[in-house]
């Protein structure tokens, strides 16, 4: 037996890989078994051109054995092996690959998927062991030999003996401490879960004896505890299938198992690309908003796989906000990792991944919206406010990409429709596209200014989520549309004789306006008469790029208390109703009324546009006073 150091004579190096890079313990298990399965892809591509090797594709096998009573963890292949030279080389010199050396020296390998590339990842082992040993045997060779070691004082390699070629990993585990229980990975559900999580995928069988308990045969009540061998990973993903040999339950199987949902999707995206970002691709659209889609703990991404070993649970960087509700995963080869094999680094792949997987799912939606009208409007009530987030968010960055995916409910029928579907039966002489902002499409319709508007012929979009006038702000226009919000100043429904008309009034009044604008405070900027209301007597407007509505929702937000925004508000007066000419009269004749009126007609506009009184008991007390006149 030969006692050496490590060739890179680091203690700090061998701590490091230990306790830095990996941030999981747990994927130590991964780390083993992408090694095992290296090693028997190197001898099946052997295999490919030398009878010798006498194995076929379904002959090669990973084994995993737990030994409770020792504290320790055997992962067996029967791959490739190694020589001593080569076990001295591959594991006394960490950072060095062998698998990587492997597929630089063979061209034709390519097509083979040799996982690791850094050749740290087997020092991972010693997160949760206090020393290692590997016995290995090179295919073709008479000898076996034995790799220990305890950690970054050094190793040993000595002759052993070993029946069959291939490499054997024994693990003994740490004792279990305060902080970690290493016992946890002798259990063998624990080790399944490990497993179906980070090696799921690896093409050959990952087998393990499970010890249980089944009933006698023909004896009532008693049971006999039994040992079987399974396989505990699924070998071939579902993604890499061709879609025509996959049934919708399936599919759907696959998404409530792997994704924890007690529903079908609403929608399943599988796509493959080929070309300067190689990559398989399973995606849904659920049909709920998970319980904390909504707040800050929710965590959007998609599964990472690198030749089908789990990289990544959630990368974010693969989805934009947007459409942070889609679920699934992404499977390529083209990737560039870091050394733990945990992160990704920020490369012009995963930029291009991302981007064709942004255009893949907003296409499947707009497919959606135009053949399954239905389900995409039940999506759309679920996720709707998440695209229109991101018409605003990024300064409107990505505007173009989602404005035809945003529905609004029309005053016309009372359906969601899209601005296209708006635009297309725009009423003859029409040249803006006109909303109003409310609580519920109920009360949005009870607004004075709806009046006017339908009364015009013009259809309103019913704007109720708090996100959906922001957005609108941000689009500015649609196919050369305007968007005016009917309780803003920019409502202009009079002809140009009304207009003259009216500006004449409000001239010949303007006095009488200031003396009901300093009654009412500092409630309104200024008041006016209008012409845009019917039966109504009054109601209120905004002047400026802050709406009432948009004041509502910029005060409610944490921290508002401080700065609170304000709208400059105009209280308007039916030019027509049989108030302004009361309003006239008190003017001459009793100003006090006149401003308890003024302060009356405020409140009533308020209450209108669905704005809380300043002062109810005041309000409560001028209607009596003023009734008792």
């Amino acid at each position: 037996m030969r006692t050496r150091q490590f060739k890179s004579e680091s203690k700090k190096l061998m701590d490091m890989m230990i306790n830095s890079i990996y941030t999981h313990k747990e994927i130590f298990l991964r780390e083993i078994i992408s090694n095992a399965s290296d090693a028997l892809d190197k001898l099946y591509f052997r295999s490919l051109t030398d009878s010798s090797v006498g194995l076929g594709a379904d002959d090669f096998v990973i084994r995993i054995d737990l030994d409770k009573e020792n504290r320790t963890i055997r992962v067996s292949d029967n791959g490739c092996g190694m020589t001593e030279d080569e076990l001295d080389s591959n594991l006394g010199t960490i950072a060095k690959s062998g698998s990587l050396a492997f597929k630089n020296e063979n061209e034709k390998a390519e097509n083979v998927d040799i996982i690791g590339q850094f050749g740290v990842g087997f020092y991972s082992a010693f997160m949760v062991s206090d020393k290692v040993t590997v016995e290995t045997k090179a295919f073709g060779s008479n000898e076996a030999f034995r790799w220990q070691s305890s950690g970054a004082e050094g190793y040993t390699i000595a002759p052993c003996e070993k029946d069959s070629f291939g490499t054997t990993v024994t693990m003994h585990l740490k004792p279990d401490t305060e902080d970690e229980n290493y016992s946890e990975y002798l259990d063998q559900y624990r080790i399944n879960e490990l497993v179906k999580k980070y090696s799921d995928y690896i093409r050959h069988p990952i087998q393990m004896e499970y010890k249980t308990s089944k009933p006698v045969e023909g004896e009532e009540g008693k049971f006999e505890d039994v040992t079987e061998l399974r396989t505990l990973n699924s070998r071939i993903p579902l993604w890499k299938k061709n879609r025509s040999e996959i049934t919708e339950d399936e599919y759907n199987k696959f998404y409530r198992e792997k994704f924890y949902d007690f529903e079908d999707p609403a929608k399943v995206i599988h796509t493959s690309v080929e070309g300067q970002a190689t990559y398989h691709a399973l995606m849904y659209i659920p049909k709920r908003a998970p319980f904390d889609f909504y707040t800050k703990d929710y965590e959007k991404g998609l599964q990472l796989y690198s030749k089908g070993v789990l990289i990544m649970d959630k990368c974010s960087d693969l989805l934009p906000d947007y459409f942070s509700f889609v679920k699934g995963l992404v499977d390529s080869e083209d990737l560039s990792l870091n050394i733990s094999r945990e992160m990704l680094q920020h490369d012009r792949q995963l930029k291009l991944i991302a981007k064709t997987i942004e255009k893949k799912i907003r296409s499947e939606l707009e497919k959606m919206l135009k053949n399954e009208r239905e389900a995409y409007e039940e999506f759309f009530k679920v996720f709707g406010i998440q695209l229109k987030f991101g018409v605003y968010n990024e300064y409107g960055l990505h505007k173009e990409d989602l404005k035809d995916l945003l529905l609004f409910t029309s005053s016309k029928e009372k359906k969601l429709v899209t601005l296209k579907e708006y635009v297309e039966r725009m009423a003859e002489g029409q040249d803006a596209i006109y909303y109003a902002c409310g609580e519920t499409a109920e009360k949005i319709e009870m607004l004075p200014q709806c009046d006017a508007v339908q009364e015009k012929g013009y259809e309103v979009l019913y704007l109720t989520e708090y996100v959906d006038e922001f957005a609108l702000k941000m689009l500015g226009e649609y196919d050369g549309k305007k968007f005016i919000n009917i309780c803003d100043e920019q409502l202009d429904l009079d002809t140009e004789e009304e207009k003259k008309a009216l500006e004449s009034e409000n001239e010949q009044s303007k006095d009488m306006f200031e003396e009901m604008k300093n009654a009412i405070g500092d409630g309104v900027s200024s008041v006016r008469f209008t012409g845009k209301l019917k039966k109504h007597p009054v109601c209120l407007t905004s002047e400026g790029g802050i709406s009432l509505e948009m004041e509502k929702t910029l005060n409610s937000m944490p921290g508002a208390d401080e700065n609170k925004v304000k709208a400059q508000i105009v209280l308007e007066i039916n030019a027509e109703h049989p108030i302004a000419e009361k309003l006239k009269k008190l003017y001459s004749d009793d100003k006090d009324t006149l401003g308890k009126y003024a302060k009356l007609l405020y409140d009533e506009a308020c209450l209108i546009g669905g704005r809380k009184l300043d002062d109810p008991a005041e309000h409560s007390r001028l209607v009596c006073e003023l009734m008792t006149i």
